[in-house]
């Protein structure tokens, strides 16, 4: 069973936390997600909050498919879209437990270490190879296959980290006793 579109028509804060224990797979390579932030509309720290522009136009919807967008110059990073189309809010992808092709994300990332392969919305974009070629693809159709979590997982809740506004909003869900989280998770 693949999660739809329509799961994305929620409230990002919402669906943020029930992607936690959800499978992301990219061509069939990738794992578990471990770790996400919410950004919606009214939150200063999403490139949604200045309005429409041509970097962000798939952050605004409709829900249910990809936002990847450049970090810094250097790294792709992640989001879904959630909420109903017009509406700028996404769930950015921090982290996975990678279960699915971990050969060919070895060799992408140039690493053995398989705690650090998807551990960063950075490097899980460099190991699922997604580029600015993924923006704007719905999730329920190849590349991209999302699959919710076989069990109830424990969440733990905290503040975003790597932004300087709202940052204190307990926003970031990760999975409970993960050792592949981009870093620790700190109580908000």
């Amino acid at each position: 069973m693949s999660l739809g579109r329509e799961y994305f028509t929620r409230s990002v804060h919402e669906v943020a936390p029930a992607l936690v224990g959800c499978t992301l797979l990219v061509d069939g390579v990738g794992g578990r997600i471990v770790e996400v932030e919410a950004y919606d509309h009214g939150d200063p720290a999403s490139h949604g909050y200045g309005g429409l522009t041509q970097r962000n136009r798939s952050m605004f919807g409709p829900p249910g498919h990809a936002y990847v967008y450049r970090s810094y110059g250097i790294h792709w990073c992640l989001n879904l879209v959630c909420e109903e189309d017009g509406v700028a809010a996404a769930v950015l992808v921090r982290a996975l437990e990678p279960s699915e092709g971990i050969d060919v994300m070895r060799e992408r990332r140039g690493l053995d270490d398989v705690r650090l392969l998807c551990a960063g919305p950075g490097r899980l974009c460099q190991a699922l190879d997604v580029t600015r070629d993924h923006d704007g693809l719905p999730l329920d159709r190849p590349p991209f296959a999302l699959q919710p979590a076989e069990r109830d997982v424990d969440i733990l809740v905290g503040r975003r980290v790597g932004i300087t506004r709202a940052a204190d909003l307990p926003w970031r869900y990760g999975l409970a006793g993960s050792r592949f989280l981009s870093r620790a998770l700190r109580a908000a």
